[in-house]
């Protein structure tokens, strides 16, 4: 097993990290957060022409055909950036479209979804939907074109979600869809692992620069092994995650439990990190201005997405026994 990317791989790391880094500054976010939309059609005209909502259709529906590694790639850096974007729930769409849709759906959908030029949603309880009011379909019990998209107040700011009512859906197959929900919670997993990154960078550079007694408080114990243990969760999710992704693509034997291992361990780690830098950044870190609070928010939010970590959890010991 070799975790090492190949060279597209990189070179989609290095892509993402940059442009995402130009596109979603700080104050971008912040404004993005606060409007209804949460995203504006220049920033998704700019992701569609990098060709990331069809990284997973298929060739053969105008998608990149790739992998979920890929996918895991820039979904990490999409946590990175902590970028308000559709993204996530549009790929959630193609991806229970490609395992699930009939072969008229998925002709309709799936090359405008690669396109960009189309968007879909997933309803992730009954009723709720994220992005759903710039949404062209949503997946529920089937797909549903006909819908009216309330907002509602979430957690996380910066993915916006929706109480959706609709009357009718098509049927989709019975087709298994396992394989699907399992690269759903590992890019899930994967955002938090770029989450927890940005978060730990935040505070150790806080920790270098901030002095009491005219020294730095990274220079004492309490704050060190704080940075220490947040630098092992990090790096434990991300092995988690990128194993997954790795196993999703290759391993199909063992890509249901990996998944759940990494969505389990990723969930926690997200929060904790980023609790952890909040306690290094001090007073500062609980205000409204720091930048600290929107990170947590999207850890949490992500960890009680398509089952929290209890779950998943249960789900790898099951699987394991099996």
């Amino acid at each position: 097993m070799n975790f090492e990317f190949s060279d597209d791989q990189q070179a989609i790391k290095r892509t993402a990290r940059d442009f995402l880094a130009a596109r979603y500054k700080p104050e971008v976010v912040r404004a993005l957060a606060s409007d209804d939309r949460g995203f504006t059609d220049e920033q998704w005209q700019e992701i569609a022409s990098l060709g990331w909502p069809g990284v997973i259709v298929g060739s053969d529906h105008g998608g990149l055909g790739l992998g979920a590694v890929e996918l895991v790639v820039i979904m990490e850096e999409m946590g990175y950036a902590l970028a308000p974007s559709p993204l996530f729930s549009d790929v959630c769409a193609a991806l229970l479209l490609e395992a699930t849709g009939t072969d008229e759906q998925k002709r309709r959908w799936l090359p405008a979804i690669a396109s960009g030029e189309a968007r879909g949603t997933v309803a992730i309880a009954e009723d709720l939907a994220p992005d759903a009011a710039s949404a062209d379909f949503v997946i529920s019990r089937g797909l549903v074109e006909d819908f009216d998209a309330e907002p509602v107040a979430g957690l996380d700011p910066t993915r916006k979600l929706f109480k959706i009512q609709f009357e009718a859906e098509e049927p989709l197959t019975d087709k298994p869809r396992d394989h699907a929900e399992a690269t759903i919670v590992t890019a899930l997993a994967a955002e938090n692992v770029g989450v927890a990154q940005r978060t730990m960078e935040m505070a150790v550079a806080y920790a270098k620069d901030r002095k009491q007694f005219d020294r730095p408080i990274g220079s004492y114990q309490g704050v060190s092994h704080r940075c220490a243990q947040m630098l092992l969760e990090v790096e434990g999710a991300r092995s988690l995650t990128y194993w997954a992704g790795w196993a999703l693509d290759h391993d199909p034997e063992t890509a249901l439990r990996a998944a759940s291992m990494a969505k389990a361990y990723a969930s926690d780690a997200g929060f904790r990190v980023a609790a952890s830098a909040l306690q290094v950044h001090g007073g500062i870190g609980f205000t409204w201005e720091h930048d600290l609070h929107f990170f947590l928010k999207r850890a949490r939010s992500n960890a009680a997405a398509f089952g929290d970590a209890r779950w998943h959890r249960e789900r790898a010991a099951e699987l394991s026994l099996a």
